[in-house]
């Protein structure tokens, strides 16, 4: 756990990410070319505990991943089901006297069978709406590199050596 030293705020804090006066020393379409950009100032010893890297121009991205059918969604309902019968009748096995074996097997074939009819309840109230499976992320389009403004100037200077450092805010 790291504690905050003298004159330095908490890491965790919400004032750790915030800057006084920032400036914006660059923006960029890829996150590897700020993160390139402000490497390139640490290694040559810019104080960069002065920057901070901001993702902007959110949007939602959502990749389909597979077609949805009755016959999966049971046997995602069964396994998940199972996972859980399974854990409760580990608990209940610690504390039970009957057979350990026989009370695992049986909270986990009601497991199973509770989420069978769970999963297919819930797939059949969307009537078809949604019969697709996915994952959906948030990505930032451009990536803003942030200095405080008594730095900028120092900070533009060092990245004017890095080719391709400070991108060109016309193209």
């Amino acid at each position: 756990m790291s504690t905050p030293t003298a004159g330095r705020p908490d890491p965790r804090s919400a004032s750790a990410l915030q800057l006084e006066f920032p400036q914006s020393l660059a923006t960029y379409d890829q996150y590897a070319d700020a993160q390139r950009a402000v490497d390139h100032l640490s290694d040559s010893e810019f104080p960069v505990q002065n920057c901070m890297i901001v993702g902007t121009e959110l949007r939602q991205v959502e990749r389909i991943t597979g077609r949805l059918t009755s016959g999966k969604v049971a046997g995602a309902g069964a396994l998940s089901g199972a996972w859980f019968g399974l854990f409760i009748g580990l608990i209940f096995s610690l504390f039970g006297e009957e057979s350990v074996l026989a009370v695992i097997a049986a909270t986990t074939l009601f497991g199973l069978a509770f989420g069978v009819i769970w999963a297919l309840i819930g797939y059949a109230a969307t009537r078809g709406r949604r019969d697709f499976s996915s994952v959906s992320t948030i990505v930032a389009t451009k990536y803003e590199v942030l200095v405080e403004h008594k730095h900028a100037a120092r900070a533009r200077e060092l990245l004017a050596g890095l080719p391709g450092g400070l991108p060109n805010p016309f193209a």
